[in-house]
């Protein structure tokens, strides 16, 4: 039967056309020696678009559609129109570098739409999408506490003042850059508006926001992120920056909906507190002498495990500065890319540039040394592997819950474990255990239950570790300096696994974990548990704090337990380390 296509021919025409001037414009912006953009489809940034008014914007036919520090990137219709030609000046006099593109008509109206959602959260006064950078700095400068931020909030509910979400807005980052916060946390709940701060990986009450202020603040934090306003029963992810001097401060915002409105985290990435260096991770003497003879090998895979939040981007960008020298080429793909490494050629996914896509176009590229973010699934691990295989250095990260854990989870995506001998040269677990503040903290006796749980850990440490009898550990207290939390700052607790002929042979004959453990025992290397105990006896963190982010108990039952227990029994997760 003849089928007949009754779509709108003057839709058809309209299309037709759209796709003829991207063509035309296309080809005319080096005549005007000017790059091209097409809008359709990008992200266009609140911040630039403000700052030329709708009306003004669409009678000189331009729309500013990005803004980094003073750089403003205007696209344009017609180069020679008089009015945009006295637009840029006007916005050149305002002390901005203007990086001009050409594009379509269609382009500028897929832009002006994004005014709209302006429209929507302009309150009291115009521009309310700027954050001031210098009031937040002045902001920052006065606070030292969290209780300085709740009284900061107070004042701000009693003055009524008409920039009322301005200040709030400001003080929130400026609270979280003071107290070196990593998240702002704000949710909503039937009796207010709960604001929190997680410091040194720890969630601390502030004070309830307003609830008459909340639906206007979260409008305009979603404008700034990116977000759609207008949709509040949907998951949604975005970020911004603004500038703090030398400091570029990236915010990246998470929204999702909830009983009694939309719930935000916004996590705080700040280059100028962030330090990648071997020395920094604070490795233990015989870990870190591993380490160092692994960054030495010119291919191979090295791999970091752990939950969110565990340190482990941050101990693969140290690696990457160790391995790092002007011969070599160092390609990353990330999720995204959280701080800029000087001299490393850093990507980040999108939907057509995932992980597998992306670490295969790397792969043409002529790197020595590649980092993927994680290994999340059989197309990722199997390139990884190859790409360890073929002469590269290879460093990347696997959700699990231990070192060991690490080799059953990549047979589970799939992987041959005859495969592993020849890519994975070893892989790491770690956590993060909060540091006791050196002004407060105190010692104090174990008790028996204390001495016997360190004791018992700490027999098998590799080198010989007496524990002195009566044993004086160290405690949290609480100063002014702390914030009176008893801590300050925090460091990573860690084990490995090195992939060597014993723990070859029994991942390819039986992959479980207890079994893998065993035959790493004769390579030295402290477990998480023996690592962090050594850490609460040198005074540098408390036992109830290891307690706290690792799993004390297991360490002293698993090897018996693993024994007597009938194997064909055993689940895999059974024995995490």
């Amino acid at each position: 039967m003849v089928q007949f296509n009754d779509t709108n021919p003057t839709q058809k025409l309209a299309e037709l056309y759209k796709k003829e001037e991207e063509r035309l414009i296309q080809t005319l912006a080096p005549q005007y020696g000017l790059e091209y953009i097409d809008l359709d489809g990008y992200t266009i940034n609140p911040e630039a678009l403000v700052l030329i008014p709708e009306q003004q914007a669409r009678a000189a036919e331009v729309v500013a559609f990005d803004i980094k520090h003073k750089n403003i990137s205007i696209a344009l219709h017609k180069p020679n129109n008089p009015s945009t030609t006295a637009l840029i000046e006007d916005i050149q006099d305002r002390g901005y570098i203007v990086r001009p593109y050409v594009a379509s008509t269609a382009s500028l109206e897929h832009a002006y739409a994004r005014y709209q959602e302006t429209k929507n959260t302009m309150a009291v006064k115009k521009g309310v999408l700027d954050i001031n950078p210098d009031d937040i700095f002045k902001r920052a400068k006065s606070i030292t506490t969290p209780q300085d931020v709740a009284t900061a909030i107070t004042n701000i509910r009693a003055t009524n003042s008409p920039r009322r979400i301005s200040e709030t807005l400001e003080l929130l980052f400026a609270g979280a850059l003071a107290l070196l916060a990593s998240d702002i946390h704000i949710e909503p709940e039937a009796d207010g508006i709960r604001l929190r701060y997680r410091i040194d990986g720890v969630l601390l009450d502030i004070e309830n926001l307003e609830s008459h202020i909340y639906s206007r603040l979260m409008s305009r934090l979603k404008l700034l992120a990116g977000m759609v306003i207008n949709q509040k029963k949907e998951a949604q992810d975005g970020r911004f920056t603004f500038t703090l001097g030398e400091r570029e401060i990236e915010i990246r915002a998470s929204n999702i909906p909830g009983a009694y409105g939309e719930s935000m985290v916004m996590r705080l990435l700040d280059p100028s507190v962030a330090s990648f260096s071997m020395d920094r991770l604070q490795l233990n003497p015989l870990l870190a002498q591993v380490i160092a003879d692994q960054l030495l090998r010119p291919n191979g895979l090295i791999i970091t495990t752990g939950p969110t939040g565990s340190g482990k981007t941050t101990a693969l960008y140290a690696f990457l500065k160790e391995v790092h020298t002007a011969e070599r080429k160092i390609i990353t793909i990330e999720n995204p890319v959280e701080y800029k490494l000087d001299g490393i050629v850093q990507t980040q996914t999108s939907d057509d540039y995932t992980f597998a896509s992306g670490l295969r176009a790397i792969l043409r590229q002529d790197p020595d040394v590649i980092m993927v973010g994680e290994i999340r699934d059989h197309e990722v691990a199997e390139t990884a592997m190859h790409a360890a295989q073929t002469g590269h250095l290879v460093f990347s990260t696997l959700h699990t819950n231990s070192a060991v854990g690490g080799f059953p989870r990549l047979v589970d995506l799939g992987v041959d474990p005859h495969i592993l001998s020849s890519s994975v040269n070893v892989i790491l677990g770690q956590r993060l255990v909060r540091l006791l503040c050196t002004e407060c903290r105190t010692t104090y006796q174990a008790s028996p239950e204390e001495v016997s749980l360190i004791s018992d850990i700490i027999k098998e440490y590799p080198e010989p570790i007496t524990v002195p009898k009566p044993l004086t550990l160290y405690k949290s207290v609480g100063c002014k300096t702390c914030n009176n939390t008893g801590f300050a700052g925090r460091a990573a607790v860690f084990e490995a696994i090195v992939m060597d002929d014993a723990v070859e042979e029994v991942v390819i004959r039986d992959p479980r974990e207890h079994i893998i453990l065993e035959a790493a025992k004769q390579q030295g290397i402290p477990t998480m548990q023996q690592d962090g105990i050594m850490k609460v006896l040198e005074g540098i963190t408390s036992l109830a704090e290891l307690r706290r982010v690792v799993d004390l108990s297991i360490s002293q039952k698993a090897g018996q337990a693993a024994a007597s227990r009938d194997e064909s029994d055993l689940d895999i997760t059974d024995h995490i380390v």
